[in-house]
């Protein structure tokens, strides 16, 4: 069974950062690896679902020429629409996948730090909606904390198999440390995109 939309609503209640994103050494880090690992320095449509108060999804609005974020937490998305005012092309939806997924094609989806609240057959039937929208170049992002959480119904670990499994698509980066692991997968098999004057100067 899935965590339910009233457990986040709690945390919101309660502080506009339960996780410390912006505070903790962890996550401020964990951020910055994040983003070092995209290969493009540019993207043109973003999705990232389960993106709580914007912490991260501020920093891949300066990556992208749009973006749309969800939560299922009301006062989640007033954050992070906060947030975001400053970008014209963010959108932040309120919503819980896979009902509401946002309508339009992506190139990068982003799934970080919220597979493990959802039981495997919801989370299976979020990874084929995540195929469906993404675009021929499109790509996957994941990142998750690696240790059990109480009440839970996976481990990030399990999530990670799961999207490994059912994306079918190449895997293009693999980071794992003691605490969490970061992963994606493409459908384009390439790794950094090199600009045109790198390109200029090698031939």
């Amino acid at each position: 069974m899935s965590v339910s939309v009233d457990y986040f609503d709690e945390l919101f209640a309660e502080n506009d950062d339960p996780w410390a994103f912006r505070t903790r050494w962890y996550e401020q880090r964990k951020r910055d690896l994040t983003l070092a690992a995209l290969p493009r320095q540019r993207y043109e449509r973003v999705f990232e679902p389960g993106c709580a108060n914007g912490e991260l999804s501020l920093r891949l609005a300066q990556r992208c020429d749009e973006i749309v974020c969800m939560d299922m937490s009301t006062r989640a998305v007033e954050l992070a629409r906060q947030r975001l005012a400053p970008f014209p092309r963010a959108t932040v939806l309120e919503g819980r996948l896979p009902e509401d997924w946002p309508v339009g094609s992506f190139d990068l989806i982003v799934v970080s730090e919220w597979a493990y609240y959802l039981a495997p057959e919801q989370f299976a039937r979020v990874i084929e909606r995540l195929v469906a929208s993404l675009t021929a170049n499109g790509a996957v992002l994941a990142c998750h904390w690696l240790h059990p959480i109480e009440g839970c119904p996976m481990v990030g670990r399990e999530a990670h198999a799961l999207l490994d499994e059912q994306l079918k698509m190449h895997r293009t980066l693999r980071h794992e440390e003691k605490d969490f692991l970061l992963e994606m997968w493409s459908k384009q098999p390439g790794g950094i995109d090199l600009d045109e004057q790198v390109l200029d100067a090698a031939s």
